[in-house]
């Protein structure tokens, strides 16, 4: 039973990231050497992370995501006549679509499905 658990504590595994797609090396048994960890996260990322349904993520998303919310830091959610085309939403087949920057700016997920949800939420 001993060498089973000291072989889980070493275990790595390739993952695919749940927000790029991209495959990465995830070493939950050793979190200090993970991609992960290569990243400096502020504290309002890892709040905002806590509420996403994204688990693991790769170093790049990571590093994204922390640069965006830290871009969005200090703008206020737009009124309807505010929103910016390009930057709050754009135009697809006669529909809205919203960015992940008017989802970040929102504040929280609506569980709808959308496109460019930054929490994760896949119907």
């Amino acid at each position: 039973m001993k060498s089973l658990l000291h072989q889980d504590f070493h275990k790595h595994e390739t993952r695919i990231c749940k927000r790029c797609q991209q495959p990465f090396e995830c070493k939950m048994g050793d979190v200090n050497n993970c991609q992960c960890a290569s990243v400096m996260l502020r504290e309002e990322t890892r709040l905002f992370l806590e509420k996403t349904t994204w688990g693991c993520l790769c170093a790049r998303c990571l590093k994204e995501l922390d640069d965006k919310l830290t871009s969005l830091k200090g703008q206020p959610f737009p009124l309807p006549g505010e929103m910016k085309p390009g930057f709050h939403f754009y135009v697809e087949h006669g529909l809205f679509v919203f960015t992940e920057n008017y989802h970040l700016l929102r504040g929280n997920c609506c569980q709808s499905g959308c496109r460019h949800c930054p929490y994760g939420y896949n119907k």
